[in-house]
């Protein structure tokens, strides 16, 4: 009797094991989904773009607040930086799909773009773009050494078309040159 009880408990606790990882794996990738940003900065890893350089978030000299909606807006949509400013974007997606940012240079958003409608489910590790779910929040550390004209966008396919962009200037620092 006692070695059936036993096996019955066994048998219990092998079935439920699945169900309790399921479980463990769901509220991790809950808590991950709360807060989406990118791994932990390496200056040995960051590239140097047109549009500038991975930042490291403990030289943020400042913060901007942008909300991504399902009106296909960005809200601010014209940033104005000055050159040398490593910006934290805070990034809220009020709406209910996916949006994402990228930063880059009109030709790269666009080349960019049109391979997204051909791989519209391609995943970003770049430290230049994030994928931000609805009603979740994100952000992009970001260096802006070069001075210039450039843009974020959202480039899931049919939003960039819809208008779903904004402006970075980026001011030269006094004695520097602009692009």
């Amino acid at each position: 009797m006692t070695s059936s009880i036993a096996a019955i408990g066994l048998l219990a606790t092998l079935l439920a094991l699945p169900a309790l990882a399921a479980l463990a794996h769901d509220s991790h990738a809950a808590a991950h989904d709360q807060h989406h940003t990118h791994a932990q900065f390496d200056p040995a890893t960051a590239r140097q773009t047109e549009f500038g350089i991975a930042g490291d978030p403990k030289q943020v000299t400042r913060v901007i607040a942008l909300r991504m909606g399902d009106d296909m807006r960005f809200t601010p949509a014209d940033l104005t930086i000055k050159q040398g400013e490593t910006v934290r974007l805070a990034l809220s997606n009020k709406g209910k799909m996916l949006h994402e940012i990228v930063l880059g240079s009109a030709a790269g958003l666009q080349e960019h773009a049109a391979m997204m409608r051909q791989h519209p489910g391609m995943a970003h590790s770049a430290p230049n773009m994030l994928h931000v779910p609805p009603g979740k929040h994100g952000e992009v550390v970001w260096r802006f050494n070069q001075a210039g004209q450039f843009e974020f966008a959202c480039l899931i396919p049919g939003h960039y078309e819809a208008g779903m962009k904004g402006t970075i200037t980026v001011v030269a620092a006094t004695g520097q040159a602009a692009k």
